[in-house]
């Protein structure tokens, strides 16, 4: 048996698992609190976000494709996008296809199941063999090409498409994105994360109003920009930023945690 086929086969064989479980857990996200799912918070979001259209699945996959090739050619590794982005919406996509009641197909977790283990078998085995077939002075080339296009798709492209569904969504969904974008593209670099969680908070208001679950969601929330504004140095760059110093106590509760500030 050529190498080839042995990566095929393997990577079918992979891709039959993680797209089995992952298709599952996607679809019993949409269940909770009555039963565990498993994906990325974000993972939830984005299918939300693609409302139903099964074109607007395939696209929002297809967008991560080439990220995911680039980064099998150059570094020789799946990434996250496969199997939170990738296996997920195309698995969505195949199913509205031809059927667009949501319950009968996303929320499907045994439609989900099958549906992921034949497009990660299909993504996986794709990705894995034409990186081994392409000769080791073309990888670098491909690389140089696709992952500076896979960032700009990233961003700021991927922002403005969440953030204009975010703004069709309703004043209230609007104002909770663009708010919470806003501080994610500070802190984090990227603005999606936190324009899917104001997506989320504004829905959950607009359906239920400010209850248990929506306060709970805030609080949360609020806390994951504290956290993760602190452990990026976010304070430090803030203070910096406005020509204030730097106190050493927040200098020393940063080494108590690792990290080196000045």
């Amino acid at each position: 048996m050529s190498i080839t086929l042995a990566i095929i086969f393997k990577s079918i064989i992979i891709g039959l698992l993680v797209g089995f479980g992952v298709g599952a857990g996607a679809a019993r996200m949409f269940h909770a609190p009555n039963v565990q799912g498993m994906g990325a918070f974000r993972t939830f979001g984005e299918l939300n976000a693609c409302e139903g259209d099964s074109v607007a699945h395939f696209s929002f996959g297809l967008g991560f494709l080439f990220n995911a090739w680039a980064s099998v050619v150059g570094a020789g590794a799946l990434t996250q996008d496969v199997d939170h982005r990738i296996i997920p919406h195309w698995s969505a996509a195949a199913l509205l296809s031809r059927n667009k009641k949501l319950e009968e197909t996303l929320h499907d977790p045994r439609k989900m199941a099958w549906a992921g283990a034949i497009i990660g078998a299909i993504v996986v085995a794709l990705l894995n063999s034409t990186a081994a077939a392409i000769p080791a002075s073309l990888q670098s080339v491909a690389t140089k090409v696709l992952v500076p296009a896979a960032n700009w798709l990233i961003n700021p492209i991927m922002p403005i498409v969440f953030w204009t569904a975010a703004m069709d969504a309703g004043k209230r969904t609007g104002v909770w994105a663009t708010l919470l974008g806003g501080f994610s593209h500070l802190v984090m670099g990227n603005a999606v994360p936190g324009i899917v969680l104001g997506i989320l908070i504004g829905k959950g208001v607009d359906d239920g109003g400010w209850n248990r679950i929506t306060k709970t969601m805030l609080v949360a929330i609020i806390l994951l920009f504290v956290f993760s504004g602190f452990f990026r140095a976010f304070d430090v760059a803030l203070l910096k930023s406005m020509s204030i110093a730097t106190p050493q106590w927040l200098i020393d509760l940063h080494a108590f945690f690792g990290s080196v500030v000045k």
